[in-house]
This record gives structure tokens, C-alpha cells and sequence, in this order.
């Protein structure tokens, strides 16, 4: 299970590299070299989601999601857990005197 997931998150990694890639950006024509937005938006304008934005963001979840799948099975296949904390010196402050 882990090769099969570790396979789809190198996968979609790639094509989520390639696809950024060959999107435009927002402010990609002559007007946005010197600071012409067209709106008065805060990100520039919004334009309609071509199909690059649509498998961007399908892409986008399909990684997080693996993401998130190969953490739990990872942690699980070590068979214990383990904090970020572990193995931190702690130190106990005493309160200052009056």
C-alpha cells in the first residue's frame, strides 16, 4: 500500500510541476509590467477557470491527500508513535521571589 501511494504522490507531483508551469500568470500582459491591474482587487482580476486551474486544484488535493496517507502509514508501520518533543530536555523554572 505504501509503494502504490508513494507511486500516485510522485506522479501527481510531477504533473502538478508541469501544470503550474504552463499557467499564465495574472498579470502576464504589457499592463502588468507597469502596474495596470484592470480591477481594484486585491489579487488582480478574476478570470474564468480554464481547465489548467481545474486539474490544478484536483491535483493540489489528490497530493495532500497522500500526503497526509503516507504519514499515517509510515507512523504506523514503525509501530510506535512519536512526538516532536521527544527526547527534549525540560527544564522547571521556580518561581521568583517576593
Amino acid at each position: 500500500m505504501v509503494y502504490l501511494l508513494v507511486t500516485v504522490h510522485i506522479i501527481v507531483s510531477v504533473i502538478l510541476i508541469g501544470i503550474i508551469l504552463l499557467q499564465q500568470g495574472k498579470s502576464a500582459d504589457l499592463a502588468g509590467a507597469f502596474g495596470g491591474q484592470g480591477s481594484q482587487t486585491a489579487f488582480g482580476p478574476r478570470s474564468a477557470a480554464t481547465i489548467l486551474t481545474r486539474v490544478t486544484v484536483w491535483c493540489a488535493v489528490i497530493f495532500m491527500i497522500t500526503s497526509i496517507g503516507l504519514t499515517i502509514l509510515l507512523q504506523k508501520g514503525t509501530g510506535k508513535s512519536h512526538s516532536v518533543l521527544e527526547g527534549t530536555q525540560t527544564t522547571q523554572s521556580t518561581p521568583a521571589k517576593k
